[in-house]
């Protein structure tokens, strides 16, 4: 087996906002596994800020992993603990290279085009204009349940956004999910969630940063909003901390990001705590080009999924990957007569 990577730089459509700053491209990387003339691919995506991969050894960690699968080295012997994007990638490009290198990870009816994925709006931090402007075109295309980035604006303004939505569509018309990446004070978060809770909110991601336990663990059990745990999960690789944080903390739900939290592998260890505690949970992307996303996609529908997951993310670069993935509604499908081009991962 021969092992390499490339990379791209994915340029986005707009400025993407975050509580954590405004993005407006993201390198990502691919890597690739040959054996007999077919060619896996896995996507190595981080987030710059949230990711726990080392930026600076990043490319020498990648550069080491495909010299050692190159050398015979099993990939079960390498340690990617402290890089779980490299695992997610490489967890991929076997799984695509023992399927044949199609991209057909998991077929079944969502590869054959017969079923989409429930999936919510994403509707990122911006001026009051511009996230009005999107939770309008996110209703006019179909969707009923969008997620609102929230803790850049000023508070008020953003109860306000969340007023207007309410007078247009009620509860049970329109579902609304928040993420606010940790941006609450943990002194000030109950007082924050009690006013949101005024505009039928149906959860909140991360009010607080992560290790911040005490406080979060009064949240998840007084919070009028049930809370959903995100960037908690990043770095957790024990067992017993992935039960603490799930039977102590009590979250409502875990948002699964493999990327993040080190490939399909940690993320059943997750989904399988949260089932045997009666904690939901949904996947979200990572920011991936469509290579990521389609293993996503794939992924979660062979777990029967009953919840709208993060998977809208295809349409926010320029320069994605062009794939047989579409949004329709408020579902993503594969359409399995558009095909791949993967033109741009040729260097």
């Amino acid at each position: 087996m021969k092992a390499f990577y490339t990379s791209i730089t994915l340029q986005f459509k707009f400025p993407a906002g975050t509580s954590r700053g405004v993005l407006n491209e993201k390198p990502t990387y691919f890597l690739m596994l040959e054996r007999d003339g077919i060619t896996g691919i896995g996507e190595c995506s981080t987030i710059p800020g949230l990711s726990i991969d080392d930026p600076d050894t990043y490319e020498s960690k990648l550069a080491e992993v495909c010299q050692k699968i190159s050398a015979g080295v099993s990939s079960q012997l390498l340690d990617l603990s402290g890089f779980p994007s490299i695992q997610f990638g490489l967890e991929t490009a076997l799984l695509d290279l023992n399927a044949g290198g199609k991209r057909l990870l998991f077929p079944g009816p969502f590869t054959e085009g017969t079923r989409g994925i429930d999936i919510n709006g994403l509707v990122w931090m911006g001026s009051r204009e511009f996230m009005t402007f999107q939770i309008d075109q996110k209703i006019k295309a179909g969707f009923r349940c969008i997620k609102l980035k929230v803790g850049s604006l000023n508070f008020q303004t953003e109860l306000e956004i969340l007023a207007e939505i309410r007078k247009k569509y009620s509860a049970s018309d329109l579902e609304i999910r928040l993420d606010a990446n940790g941006a609450f004070h943990p002194a000030q978060a109950m007082e924050k969630l009690e006013l949101l809770a005024a505009y039928g909110i149906h959860s909140i991601e991360q009010p607080i940063r992560p290790q911040h336990h005490e406080s979060m663990a009064a949240l998840c059990a007084d919070s009028p909003i049930p809370i959903a745990l995100d960037e908690e999960l990043i770095g957790v690789t024990d067992n017993a901390q992935r039960e603490y944080i799930v039977k102590t903390l009590k979250p409502k739900y875990l948002i699964i990001k493999p990327s993040l939290i080190g490939g399909f592998s940690q993320a059943e260890k997750w989904i399988a705590l949260a089932s045997g505690t009666s904690t939901g949970w949904w996947l979200t992307s990572a920011l991936e080009s469509n290579i990521g996303l389609n293993a996503l996609a794939q992924w979660v529908t062979s777990l029967s999924p009953t919840m709208p997951q993060g998977l809208g993310t295809g349409q926010l670069y320029t320069n994605n990957i062009p794939s047989p993935l579409c949004i329709e509604g408020d579902k993503l499908f594969y359409k399995p007569s558009n095909s791949w081009d993967l033109t741009a991962l040729v260097k």
